[in-house]
């Protein structure tokens, strides 16, 4: 393991150095003391930052599942939004009168901006430069350790064990992944050092697919697609351009 010293902090970059043959990326930083933190700026979610769940085409659910934040479809009527009232800790925003009854709040306007904040989202995360590291593990990252940085793959990525990001309270991780992102079930995104789901941005190009029972960390802008099957449970927001499937999950965004 590499252990960078504070003194380099915080205009320093982390790179991973990927141990062939061990188990795992293998990437230590100091705590962060700056207040600054390690690795690129966090992505400006703008007012989708204010969702645990935000999608363009629908949400499907497969009762129950547990959300705590806002929710919202935006430019797909309230109809597509198939959850129950008592599921939702939180305002359901939908752009007509249709949806859950009586707790669905009518605001197009304030979902429009909020849709085209996520998209904006999405093409500044897609949009970074120099990324500390690309093609970790040739998309396999399970079983890793990774510090705060850009993380570009020009293929999917596929979590197949229980995957560790280690950093401050103030350390961002950016990853692009050009193609899906599959988490296997029953597996763990697992955060150390004091490092906040609120400061880990997952930009996919492709769907999002998080695995039975498994437990995933971060803020997903996602292009298309996010399915969470069934029992498995997000600390994070779900932003996506096309739909947000659900089974028996709960989803809490990230504390501020």
């Amino acid at each position: 393991m590499t252990i960078f010293k504070s003194s380099f902090k915080p205009l320093m970059w982390i790179t991973a150095l990927l141990l062939a043959g061990c188990g795992g990326v293998g990437v230590g930083v100091d705590e962060d003391v700056s207040g600054l933190g390690i690795g690129p700026k966090p992505v400006s979610l703008g007012e989708a930052g204010t969702f645990a769940i935000l999608s363009k085409s629908g949400i499907t659910d497969v009762f129950a599942s547990a959300i705590k934040g806002d929710v919202g479809t935006s430019p797909i009527t309230g109809a597509a939004l198939l959850l129950e009232c008592t599921e939702v800790t939180g305002t359901i925003y939908t752009v007509n009168a249709a949806g859950p009854v009586p707790c669905r709040l009518p605001d197009a306007t304030f979902l429009t901006t909020a849709v085209g904040d996520m998209e904006i989202a999405y093409d500044n995360a897609l949009g970074r430069i120099s990324p500390n590291v690309t093609e970790l593990g040739a998309g396999e990252i399970g079983g890793l350790t990774l510090a705060p940085g850009l993380y570009k793959w020009g293929t999917g990525v596929l979590i197949s064990k229980d995957v560790t990001l280690s950093g401050g309270p103030h350390d961002v991780w950016i990853f692009q992944v050009a193609g899906t992102l599959n988490q296997a079930n029953a597996t763990r995104v697992n955060l150390t050092g004091g490092a906040l789901a609120k400061n880990i941005f997952w930009q996919v190009a492709g769907a999002v697919t998080i695995g039975t029972t498994a437990h995933f960390e971060g803020v997903v802008l996602a292009k298309t697609l996010v399915a969470v099957n069934t029992g498995a449970s997000v600390n994070g927001r779900l932003l996506a351009q096309t739909a947000v499937t659900l089974q028996m999950n709960a989803i809490t965004q990230p504390a501020p």
